[in-house]
């Protein structure tokens, strides 16, 4: 089948090159010149494992290709994906401009039949928006549908290529019908599409992020009253995911989450909530504890080392999560903001989002963006741990105390055993756990 996906970014270029894999012929369009040349090059402009082999391997095969052009698109696809940016407004709204530019080109480029498909995590509502937009510029037939994302980074291609969930969100039989056929390719063990109204797939996203972004916020509150009553998080974690009812996932505290998702999509839906005069009390609640989770560690290492004027602070981890390069609402960020505040340089490793930190960085001479782990610690006081990567479970913990002027470990994701730490000769500051 033919396809177009608008946008090239996350969303985009996975399901571009996911889509492509199964040997549909798609054509991204993006508005970006130079990432248009880059990605016809095979050269991914994200980190997302598995992602560089689907997108050389489809090129070479010429089941995928890339344009600027918008017309070109609107003809190449029977199926036209909008997988564009929705950035939080002042108000925390999703901004639809970029989607509704694309369905303005939609309507003033097409020339049969199309399926309009919002991929964008987009509010309730945009669907319409959508329809009017195509319908203002076109007598054309065609159909809107809503088919939210569901892909974690780090994860996104294994999510794409083995759905747990399709939603398609239709309001006619033949949109069905076709969107039924293109994912047939992923429904070999068992049928994971669900059909529903545009409006409730639209709500599905929002729903189904914010209830995430609430587990965290609520281990991560529990954490803390666990370290003032004397209490281990883990066990506790432990004690509760047993309960079917509950189960394990997203079960872990942290030093908060971040991404391109949960705080914008957290935002979004609690604007929704207000408009229709039904405010959703419990996510302001989520989004003050995450704001605040995201610092504690400083005050911990504030609180062990006194004042941090002239400290030397080495940072594990940049990225949001593993797996990714995305630094978007990283708690990293907030991290190193506070403790540049009071006076501390920062040494900080990541090993997929060096890059990017270098830009964010740039002019800030008190961060410095080192080539390994190791390289971190040169003249760090102490270190904390803010991304949970593989390389940082089990590092070498004779040479970290070698390299640290005070052995002492704030861990943000509570990678290791207090104990262990404890034998070794480490002060250990983790989250939520007894030591």
């Amino acid at each position: 089948m033919r396809l177009t996906i608008f946008g090239s970014g996350y969303v985009g270029l996975v399901t571009g090159a996911c889509f492509a894999e199964v040997g549909n012929n798609v054509l991204c369009v993006d508005i970006d010149q130079r990432k248009v040349d880059m990605l016809k090059r095979g050269e991914s402009p994200i980190y997302e494992p598995g992602l560089d082999e689907l997108l050389k391997r489809n090129l070479a095969a010429g089941r995928l290709n890339f344009t600027t052009d918008a017309a070109e698109g609107v003809k190449h696809g029977l199926f036209q994906f909008i997988a564009v940016g929705t950035p939080p407004d002042e108000d925390g709204s999703a901004d639809l401009k970029y989607v509704l530019s694309v369905a303005e080109s939609i309507g003033r480029n097409v020339g049969e039949y199309r399926v309009v498909v919002t991929k964008s995590t987009v509010p309730v509502g945009t669907a319409d928006k959508v329809r009017d937009a195509v319908k203002a510029e076109t007598s054309v037939p065609f159909s809107v549908v809503s088919n939210p994302e569901f892909l974690k980074e780090g994860a996104a291609v294994e999510d794409f290529m083995r759905p747990d969930r399709v939603i398609i969100g239709a309001e006619d039989a033949r949109a069905v019908t076709l969107l039924r056929q293109l994912y047939a390719p992923f429904q070999r063990n068992h049928e994971r599409i669900m059909v529903m109204s545009v409006r409730s797939a639209e709500l599905t996203k929002y729903a189904a992020n914010a209830m995430l972004a609430t587990r965290i916020s609520f281990m991560n509150e529990l954490a803390n009253l666990a370290e003032d009553i004397g209490a281990d998080i883990e066990e506790v974690r432990r004690g509760i995911g047993s309960d079917p009812r509950i189960g394990y996932q997203f079960l872990y505290p942290g030093a908060g989450f971040g991404g391109s998702c949960f705080p914008k999509d957290v935002k979004a839906l609690q604007r929704t909530a207000t408009d229709a005069g039904q405010p959703l009390r419990v996510l302001g609640a989520v989004e003050d504890v995450n704001d605040a989770q995201k610092h504690v560690l400083g005050r911990k290492i504030a609180k062990r080392l006194g004042s941090l004027k002239g400290k030397c602070v080495a940072v594990w981890g940049l990225a949001f999560k593993a797996n990714t390069d995305d630094m978007r609402e990283a708690a990293s960020r907030t991290l190193i903001a506070d403790l540049t505040a009071a006076g501390a340089r920062v040494r900080a490793y990541d090993p997929a989002a060096a890059h990017e930190a270098k830009k964010i960085f740039q002019n800030d001479n008190n961060v410095h963006i080192a080539d390994s782990a190791m390289a971190a610690l040169q003249g760090a006081d102490v270190l904390a741990v803010v991304t949970e990567w593989q390389e940082f479970r089990s590092p070498d913990f004779a040479a970290v105390k070698a390299q640290l002027k005070t052995p002492a470990i704030f861990d943000g994701r509570n990678l290791y055993d207090p104990a262990v730490l404890k034998s070794m000769g480490f002060e250990y500051f983790p989250i939520g756990r007894r030591t």
